[in-house]
């Protein structure tokens, strides 16, 4: 089971002035990270250089290539010990999608299923990017998220964050989606008596405030999981004290040089968040691949990603 560890009505209120300071970032396009205000031009020239690129791909013959290997997802397993884990947890197996863009691949809802309905875990965490575009309608994804719900419902709940390309709307369709949104906001799971802490962002890479960073500021748990679309606040998760942080954001690259190294990945901490495991103190993190495509629907040396990870007691 799990419990949010506010009250409704405080939760009720605070969701409201989110949705209230979102909306209007959203509709100015006032683009924001911890550094300050962001520039579209970037984005946009980016775009211009991807539309480029999809035509050569097209040309050299490349591009259907590119378009199945993003239709092909693998299923990472992982096992991560802590010896401060609670011990009804031991074995608790976590399932995490990240950056699924459903949208950007015909039937990539039922594509994603035949992967996940073999796969067996307790809980379900999604970290950000669930339509293809930066704006617009999300009319598009209810459905495909409605086919994928089936088989993401976990006996200890299915939460999710925002990322960059969604919107503040999605809170609308909570129950639609059969997703438990975290707006900054953190909630207890208790298994056998025991409980661990779960913490979601609001995406700190475009849409970022002070409260993401509060929401960080967590005490009196052996335990703690943080759910961020980037790695952007894995510093200050750290020094809070958790224990896993699970991001996404970089799709790995998506298009990536033969040896894995990304040619863009979209993210200013480092290497080591490009993809896969990495350490801050006594954190460890894990940012996934992503189970979706972003602005061209290929991958090229870069798998898309089911992230199931086993939680070990040490």
């Amino acid at each position: 089971m799990y419990k949010f560890i506010n009250d409704p009505e405080i939760r009720k209120d605070r969701r409201l002035i989110w949705a209230s300071t979102r909306s209007v970032l959203e509709n100015l396009e006032f683009l924001r990270n911890k550094n300050g205000k962001k520039s579209r031009s970037h984005w946009n020239l980016f775009v211009r250089l991807l539309n480029i690129f999809a035509v050569l791909l097209k040309i050299i013959g490349y591009y259907r290539k590119g378009y199945g290997n993003a239709k092909t997802i693998k299923v990472s397993e992982i096992t991560i010990e802590y010896p401060n884990l609670p011990t009804a947890f031991d074995g608790f197996r976590v399932l995490h999608l990240s950056d699924l863009h459903i949208d950007s691949i015909p039937g990539f809802a039922s594509i994603i299923n035949t992967k996940i309905k073999k796969l067996t875990f307790d809980i379900c965490f999604l970290t950000g990017d669930y339509r293809r575009d930066n704006s617009g309608s999300i009319l598009q994804i209810l459905k495909p998220f409605k086919i994928l719900s089936k088989y993401i419902q976990a006996p200890f709940g299915t939460f999710a964050v925002l990322g960059n390309h969604d919107t503040y709307l999605m809170a609308q369709y909570e129950n639609q989606s059969g997703l438990e949104l975290l707006v900054n906001e953190s909630v207890e799971i208790i298994k056998d008596g025991q409980k661990i802490l779960v913490t979601g962002t609001d995406d700190p890479f475009s849409y970022y405030t002070e409260q993401a960073l509060l929401s960080l500021e967590t005490r009196g748990y052996d335990f703690k999981i943080a759910l961020v679309h980037t790695s952007e606040l894995a510093k200050a998760a750290s020094a809070s004290k958790y224990d896993l942080y699970l991001c996404g954001h970089t799709h790995g690259g998506q298009i990536c040089l033969k040896d894995g190294y990304p040619l863009i990945s979209h993210q200013f901490e480092g290497k080591s968040f490009n993809h896969g495991k990495w350490k801050i103190g006594k954190m460890i993190g894990y940012t996934s691949r992503g189970v979706g495509v972003s602005g061209m629907p290929v991958r090229f040396n870069c798998p898309a990603e089911i992230v199931l990870i086993t939680l070990k007691k040490v």
